[in-house]
């Protein structure tokens, strides 16, 4: 073991991988301080919630802190904009990783650390874990050398904390390819017991999801957070260049929906029926507005009766339309 104090900011988002980085780098006496990064893309704004998995059980059980930090508009700004691109959806994987890790950066200098560690195994998804992707972020993260990757090290070129004795060549693992065995074993070592499953990635690798971003940054390039946390509920629809409708799916989207309501926003529902709630945002003229009552029709328990009665509430009045629901086929060429 080094005979002088090491310490290392973490990169970590509570699941197996981060995880047991930590744990490595901990066996060998090295003091970590973890950050975990929440975005608006598949995270709570909660103190005890992040992208990945709840960071603290595994913190409080092996004795490591963790700080929370909001990545905001900073993150919105490059998941419009990416330097190096998207995946098959709308995930900026590599500029995600390179803001995360200015961000580890600037709290490893604020802690008195020496290097950043992440969880990162070589090869283990396919855009940011390619040698190549890893290379490129080691390169232009602004650590100049001091990124440790613990599990997959001793396939990577020596880093600096390696370089100075900080750390030695033998603690890191070789760790490659997408099998999580090797991480499974290594956790029963430590005690890890608990771990979540691997996670399909945050929202911006969904298609559904990205769809419907794609949709908002068209007819709105500088969408606030409601927008962004609104895309996360319901079914969504574009009824004109100036208008979308969601309609919620059941009583929790229907009480997520109003909750996420503008005071510009209408609100209509079935009244007679058991019925979602459908909410209008944008400039809508008459014809919109009976289209998005049809719409709402045809998601409430009556939809099967020829006409129905939608009620409305929205800022300049309240009122109600007369429609028939929907069908299919003009539904499919609203929807997002």
């Amino acid at each position: 073991m080094s005979k002088i104090k090491v310490k290392a900011a973490a990169l970590y988002s509570g699941g197996l991988d981060s995880t047991l980085a930590i744990l490595q780098m901990m066996k060998y006496g090295v003091e970590v301080e973890a950050i975990t990064f929440m975005t608006h893309f598949g995270c709570d704004a909660s103190d005890r919630s992040t992208c990945g998995h709840d960071p603290y059980p595994a913190a409080e059980k092996f004795g490591f802190r963790v700080k929370l930090a909001h990545l905001g508009q900073k993150f919105i700004d490059i998941v419009k904009n990416p330097r190096y691109g998207r995946g098959r959806n709308m995930n900026p994987c590599i500029d995600c990783r390179l803001v995360m890790l200015a961000e580890a950066r600037d709290y490893m200098e604020l802690t008195g650390g020496q290097f950043v560690i992440t969880g990162e195994v070589l090869g283990q998804r396919p855009m940011s874990q390619r040698r190549f992707t890893l290379d490129l972020i080691a390169k232009n993260c602004g650590l100049e050398g001091r990124l440790v990757r613990p599990l997959c090290g001793r396939l990577l070129p020596p880093t600096v904390p390696e370089k100075e004795g900080l750390i030695q060549r033998e603690w890191l693992l070789d760790i490659e390819g997408r099998s999580r065995k090797r991480q499974m074993a290594l956790a029963e070592q430590f005690g890890l017991s608990e771990y979540p499953n691997p996670a399909a990635g945050c929202l911006l690798t969904d298609e559904r999801y990205s769809d419907r971003l794609r949709d908002l940054l068209k007819y709105d390039p500088d969408p606030d957070f409601n927008d962004l946390n609104l895309l996360r509920v319901g079914r969504h629809f574009r009824l004109s260049d100036r208008v979308k409708l969601v309609v919620g799916r059941d009583e929790r989207e229907n009480d997520l929906i109003e909750s996420l309501r503008r005071p510009d926003d209408c609100i209509m529902e079935v009244l007679e029926f058991g019925s979602p709630i459908g909410l209008l945002r944008g400039e809508a003229d008459e014809t919109v507005m009976k289209t998005a009552a049809s719409v709402v029709a045809r998601y409430c328990d009556g939809k099967n009766e020829p006409l129905l009665r939608v009620t409305y509430v929205a800022r300049n009045g309240d009122g109600a339309l007369e429609t028939a629901p929907a069908g299919e086929a003009e539904l499919e060429k609203i929807r997002i």
